[in-house]
């Protein structure tokens, strides 16, 4: 039977995997695989554990008891994630973000290029890698006309996002579950990988200053009559990035669990984005008198733009994990290529190249697996770092990467030649400064 749930696992993931070749939705066999795996272990009444220090094994009749409580763990990431993306989606129900045009003054590509990249770096890091990137490129659009011009910024954008989002616990989804499953804390966090998050986009972003591409003046696109600002937007800007900035703060403040101070910055932010609205607070109705009125409401708006199907990949991919975890095959595969390769930063370097072809996300949720180590532990650090940067080699390999092929149609093979050398460049780099500061200075 095991060996069914591992072919079941290895199918599924290779359709997550191929979803652009196949053209199915990523979400479709990442819970067909969930629910499929789990059924095998309940009908044949496979010996679970409970994850803990060491395995404990339990009696089938305890299944209940374990699905609630992955399910549970699961629940805390997906609220989180839903928290801020609604926070990220009131903020442009008032065309917040609009605002960061106005800090960029100059037509040169050299200074263009690092004005993105250093925005890219730090909005990933407050707002997560795949929003700052959607912001990022619709703003470029709307300053470089030239396509084949944009493109070059496009892919150094994913770059510089996903090295912005590898360090901060609410940059990817990956050190958010890290984070969220108390692996690694917020300062500990930013102790050790911002360093070399730093040197991987400055190392690419670097080299590329001198690149052709990004020689001489662009010229500035016109202005779209079409974009309404609101006289809000700065300050939802401001306060929604603040509020996301604040979670952290509130989880070191009252150790309560990360998705608890997300709420409350949800309910301040969309507070006041009710009251600038001018629309009455109306949460709760549903009938149809009250249809027009909710349409108005930025907070309603906002929860209907949110991106469900990522959420319910998030869902199938962590309980599929999670029941690969719970019956012991994920300690067993980590015993096995521990004693293949002993040493540890070579598998975690792997599973960054890895990263690259198959989803980070399941990826991690494995690593969390496999590996026993304390909160803190340097090796939660590096493989945050690796699973957040190393998925910029290809543009596959990272969902800022997904949304920039589908924004400005950028061809794999083009950014393969393109960008993936100076994100590779850019991944030795930072991994190699964090082999450096781990071992001599930290």
């Amino acid at each position: 039977m095991e060996t069914i749930i591992i072919v079941l696992f290895v199918l599924g993931y290779l359709a997550i995997t191929l979803e652009h070749n196949l053209k199915i939705d990523k979400l479709i066999p990442a819970l067909a695989m969930m629910a499929f795996i789990w059924a095998i272990i309940s009908l044949a009444h496979l010996p679970v554990f409970e994850v803990n220090a060491e395995l404990k094994e339990l009696s089938p009749s305890h299944l209940d008891e374990i699905l609630l409580h992955h399910l549970g763990k699961t629940a805390e990431i997906i609220i989180f994630l839903l928290g801020a993306m609604t926070i990220v989606e009131i903020i442009d129900y008032f065309n917040g973000f609009f605002t960061i045009k106005n800090f960029i003054k100059t037509r040169s590509k050299k200074g263009l290029l690092w004005i993105f990249g250093i925005l890219a770096f730090i909005l990933s890091a407050i707002i997560d890698n795949l929003t700052a990137t959607i912001v990022l490129i619709t703003i470029l659009q709307k300053v470089v006309h030239n396509r084949e011009t944009r493109l070059w910024f496009a892919g150094l954008i994913i770059v510089a996002a996903n090295a912005g989002g590898a360090w901060s616990p609410i940059g990817d989804v990956t050190t958010t579950m890290l984070w969220i499953g108390d692996k690694v804390t917020t300062l500990k966090l930013i102790s050790y990988v911002l360093v070399p998050s730093i040197v991987c986009l400055v190392l690419p972003v670097g080299i590329a200053s001198f690149l052709p591409a990004f020689q001489g003046n662009i010229k500035m696109a016109e202005e779209d009559p079409n974009i309404q600002t609101h006289k809000r937007g700065g300050t939802m800007l401001y306060l929604g990035l603040s509020a996301i900035v604040f979670v952290p703060i509130f989880k070191t403040l009252t150790h309560l669990p990360p998705y608890v101070g997300m709420m409350l910055s949800l309910a301040i932010v969309s507070t006041f984005a009710e009251i600038f609205s001018k629309s009455k607070i109306n949460i709760t109705s549903i009938d149809a008198e009250s249809d027009a009125h909710q349409t108005a409401s930025p907070l309603h708006r906002s929860l209907s733009k949110i991106e469900l199907p990522s959420i319910l990949f998030f869902l199938g991919i962590l309980l599929a994990v999670a029941a690969l975890e719970s019956l012991g095959m994920l300690f067993n595969f980590a015993e096995g290529l521990n004693t293949a390769i002993p040493n540890t930063d070579i598998v975690i370097a792997l599973l960054g190249v890895g990263s690259a072809v198959i989803d980070n996300v399941p990826l991690v949720a494995a690593s969390m697996g496999m590996f026993s180590m304390g909160t803190d532990d340097p090796v939660w650090h590096l493989i945050a770092y690796s699973a957040g940067t190393g998925g910029s080699m290809l543009i596959i390999g990272s969902a800022a990467g997904v949304v920039a092929m589908g924004m400005e149609k950028i061809d794999f093979f083009w950014y393969f030649k393109k960008i993936a050398w100076l994100a590779f460049i850019g991944f030795l780099g930072g991994f190699g400064t964090f082999v450096l500061m781990r071992d001599f200075i930290i």
